[in-house]
């Protein structure tokens, strides 16, 4: 336990550095003293940098921290429950039914959805259309789970989701126009800028929430560890816990790709580096030292795409492979030794 502390201890500081890492780079470079300065209520000496920091890299370095705790989270909870060390949030199809909603929505639509009267466009049509069909995709895998019992089966239904949501999307890319095309892959890319400060609340309240859901599902993911008859002879539900935590997956997944698109692999690695870290498959340690982690990761691959600072952003989907599939590998290799 000493030395898991001492693992909390430093993953928290590595929150703290890389979040001010997150404030100071960028295509402009702010000095540190003046940063600060604007994180303490002061206002910075000059105005374009008080409004970088309060309007873009704040709230994008607060959507890192939350999103990757999120995305970690997930990934722990679906590999504990199916038993799948390469189970996670993408594996049941739920960022493909984000991504067919936005699809539909951009590529179709043109960009707006209309209900009666009322029409949304922009930014706001594109959220909503990726939550619903994140959820859409959630109901589906959770009226599946009442009828399949076996962990594999449901875990393999969530597969052909994702299969036939991809399909749909392709389709739709190759009636779409060349900008609609250009809109969904931009989107398709990742970002943690999709959350400006007036969203911040309800971005961080539903995922916070989640976060709350997934810790009060450790006392039975821990008895999951010890095999289904064992945790059923402890008096825990199998299937109301697997549909619980197919809930708060969904519910964090669903936000997370709404506000910042399909981000790969820190739902799928981050697990393992946690595992890796506290060596230990108790969830008492393990679910917060996997939040932790995931926030550590999500802020060190925002932080890669401004290395190039004034010529441009790296994509963030092109940074999490870069620190993901090595884990993933390892993870694969250590298996068959």
């Amino acid at each position: 336990m000493k030395k898991a502390s001492i693992h909390f201890l430093w993953l928290s500081i590595l929150i703290v550095v890389l979040f001010f890492l997150n404030l100071i780079m960028g295509s402009v470079k702010i000095p540190f003293e003046e940063v600060f300065q604007v994180m303490t209520g002061h206002e910075a000496s000059k105005p374009s940098w008080q409004f970088i920091i309060m309007e873009s890299r704040l709230p994008q370095a607060l959507t890192a921290i939350l999103c990757g705790g999120a995305l970690a989270v997930s990934g722990l909870l679906l590999q504990t429950a199916f038993k799948n060390p390469l189970a996670g949030p993408s594996i049941f199809g739920i960022n493909s039914g984000a991504g067919l909603g936005v699809a539909l929505v951009m590529l179709l639509f043109g960009g707006s959805l209309s209900v009666g009267s009322v029409s949304i466009s922009g930014f706001v049509a594109i959220l909503i259309a990726a939550f619903v069909g994140a959820m859409a995709v959630m109901a589906l895998i959770f009226f599946f789970s009442n009828l399949v019992r076996n962990n594999v089966m449901l875990l393999i239904i969530g597969i052909m989701i994702g299969y036939i949501s991809n399909s749909a999307i392709s389709l739709l890319n190759f009636f779409a126009t060349d900008e609609g095309v250009k809109s969904y892959m931009v989107w398709g890319m990742g970002s943690f800028g999709g959350v400006s400060l007036p969203h911040m609340p309800i971005f961080a309240s539903i995922t916070l929430l989640g976060l709350v859901g997934s810790i009060m599902l450790i006392k039975p993911l821990n008895a999951l560890m010890l095999g289904d008859q064992y945790a059923e002879n402890l008096g825990i539900n199998i299937i109301r816990t697997r549909n619980w935590l197919l809930i708060v997956t969904g519910i964090l997944t669903a936000i997370t790709t709404a506000f910042c698109g399909p981000i790969a692999f820190i739902g799928l690695a981050v697990p393992h580096i946690a595992r890796l870290i506290f060596v230990t498959d108790n969830h008492r340690i393990l679910m917060p030292g996997t939040i932790l982690a995931g926030s550590v990761i999500a802020l060190l691959c925002n932080l890669i795409c401004f290395l190039p600072g004034e010529n441009g952003v790296i994509p963030l989907n092109a940074v999490t492979p870069l620190i993901g599939a090595p884990v993933i590998i390892y993870v694969i290799a250590k298996g068959r030794k």
